[in-house]
């Protein structure tokens, strides 16, 4: 799913933008990058279950490149202010979704959407081909290049998430936490209904489970090449 697109997008003195990949395919995996696991941010690291609960890390299916994990923080959000009718409420909803996970990773919200790493719309997904109608709400990446100024460049990525606007109430703050746990990281889902990362809409939306949490913390554990310098050949 997704097309490859290559296109130059920013050009400086120190830094150069190169989207390498958009959607849900990956590239092919550039031996010349290390992977390695980054230090676990402290929320995470501090986590505890009290419950128990487990994990569903066995359905985490990563990119080639690597789990899609940040490892500098906070994680800059912007969400969209629609000004079309019916959308009073629309940001403030969304915005407490995205918080329920600040407990667990930094979050912070910015108005400036360029310089966001992870963009939100009240928008309808674009329509992937293959697919006869779009989904009503879904998170893609983007896969960049960053040339440094000293001959090196960093696999970096960013999101988008596209929130359909016929959506509605709970139903909007569900499908929030849910595709920003896969902007978080969380490139998969769960197999149990009680859990945020669940593959289907459920009529009561749960909160941000344990195992949610265990899931996340596992996948931060894990080496990728996002977010490692390589010197440029």
């Amino acid at each position: 799913m997704g097309l490859v697109r290559v296109r130059l997008i920013g050009l400086s003195l120190f830094t150069i933008f190169l989207i390498v990949v958009y959607g849900w395919r990956s590239p092919a995996v550039d031996l010349s990058i290390p992977f390695d696991s980054h230090p676990l941010p402290p929320s995470l690291e501090q986590w505890q279950d009290p419950t128990d609960s487990g994990d569903y890390f066995d359905q985490i299916a990563p990119p080639t490149f690597g789990h899609l994990v940040w490892s500098s923080f906070p994680v800059r959000v912007y969400i969209e202010s629609p000004e079309d009718p019916g959308a009073e409420n629309w940001r403030d909803l969304v915005l407490d979704a995205v918080m329920d996970w600040n407990p667990y990773l930094p979050i912070e919200i910015i108005e400036d959407s360029d310089r966001a790493q992870v963009q939100i719309f009240r928008r309808r997904p674009p329509l992937q081909p293959g697919r006869l109608r779009a989904s009503s709400a879904e998170a893609r990446y983007q896969l960049f290049k960053r040339i440094t100024g000293n001959d090196s460049y960093i696999l970096v990525h960013r999101f988008t998430i596209w929130l359909s606007p016929t959506q509605s109430g709970k139903y909007i703050t569900a499908a929030t936490r849910h595709e920003f746990g896969h902007a978080l990281g969380i490139w998969g889902h769960s197999p149990t209904a009680t859990d945020v990362m669940y593959y289907s809409q459920v009529r009561e939306p749960p909160p941000i489970s344990p195992r949610d949490v265990n899931t996340l913390r596992r996948i931060y554990e894990q080496p990728t090449q996002l977010g490692w310098a390589q010197m440029k050949v």
